[in-house]
């Protein structure tokens, strides 16, 4: 089975495929055909790919970049459709439109800050010290902060249009899984695949929760100021920690690999749909798109 590093991401109505050297995203518009948009990396990825943990730093801040920009590049299709009479924008549209990705990424940061780490340790500051512990208070806080994280993905997938997204998501694994397999990328070869993959930015984020208990338990439990303090500031090493992990559960088919990635692979069952041939073929075409861009760079 061929190791890659190609991952990707779904976005409304379509997938972004993103290799070493470049980015493809295929959207299935309204009307049916595929709009395709290539895009190069920076060339300083290289230097940073060959430092542990510091990679993952970058790795995490970068992904949210491109998967907004992905995000909103397929918005803007659905946007046109629904856009029946034109209307002179105002000057707040004008400004949201040229900052929106500045002003999506801090919303992300915030509410992230605010469900995941914040509202959990306010969470169990209610209940009390329940034990006198600060290593029995950080892993009770941890598994706090793992169910609001387990429930707020249940919950958004029930939504309609977040299903959609899912599916394209498990299109995404069942293509990535084709091409490991060295098969032709046909929707017909990707269907009979697995749509949960070790690599998956779901699995990353359960990690990402996991690390953090362990890592958080080294403290002891201060005030409520100081631990929203250190909580954010080990962010970026538990990003680091998780990306390491993440990045050697792909190449690796080991049984511990298997036991670390198992939580990751239930929890998809959930952010993944078995997608149709439709949907596969928007995968595909991202796909191929990056391997020819990541080629040819190669060449040069």
């Amino acid at each position: 089975m061929k190791k890659t590093s190609i991952g990707g991401q779904a976005v409304i109505e379509g997938v972004m495929m993103k290799g070493p050297d470049s980015i493809a995203i295929a959207i299935r518009k309204p009307d049916g055909e595929i709009e395709l948009k290539k895009e190069k990396l920076k060339s300083n990825r290289k230097t940073i790919s060959r430092l542990p943990i510091i990679r993952g730093m970058f790795a995490f801040v970068d992904a949210m970049v491109i998967g907004i920009k992905a995000l909103s590049f397929s918005a803007e299709f659905i946007e046109e459709e629904e856009e029946k009479k034109p209307k002179k924008p105002s000057k707040w549209d004008n400004f949201l439109d040229k900052n929106m990705i500045v002003i999506s990424i801090v919303f992300s940061i915030f509410f992230s800050i605010g469900l995941f780490i914040l509202l959990p340790t306010l969470a169990v500051s209610f209940i009390g010290n329940v034990s006198k512990s600060p290593l029995v208070m950080n892993l009770i806080e941890g598994v706090v902060r793992v169910a609001i994280f387990v429930g707020y993905i249940a919950a958004i997938s029930r939504m309609k249009d977040i299903k959609r997204v899912f599916e394209y998501h498990g299109a995404e694994h069942k293509t990535i899984f084709c091409y490991e397999n060295e098969e032709e990328l046909t929707p017909e070869n990707a269907r009979k695949f697995t749509r949960l993959h070790p690599r998956c930015g779901t699995s990353f984020l359960f990690l990402v929760m996991i690390v953090s208990i362990l890592l958080f338990s080294f403290f002891r439990w201060p005030n409520l100021l100081m631990r929203l303090v250190i909580r954010i500031a080990l962010m970026p090493l538990v990003a680091g920690i998780s990306y390491e992990i993440i990045k050697w559960a792909g190449r690796s088919d080991s049984k511990l690999v298997c036991t670390i990635s198992a939580p990751g692979l239930w929890l998809q069952k959930i952010t993944t749909q078995e997608p149709d041939d439709s949907q596969l073929e928007v995968a595909i075409e991202a796909l191929k798109n990056v391997l020819v861009e990541d080629r040819e760079a190669d060449l040069w």
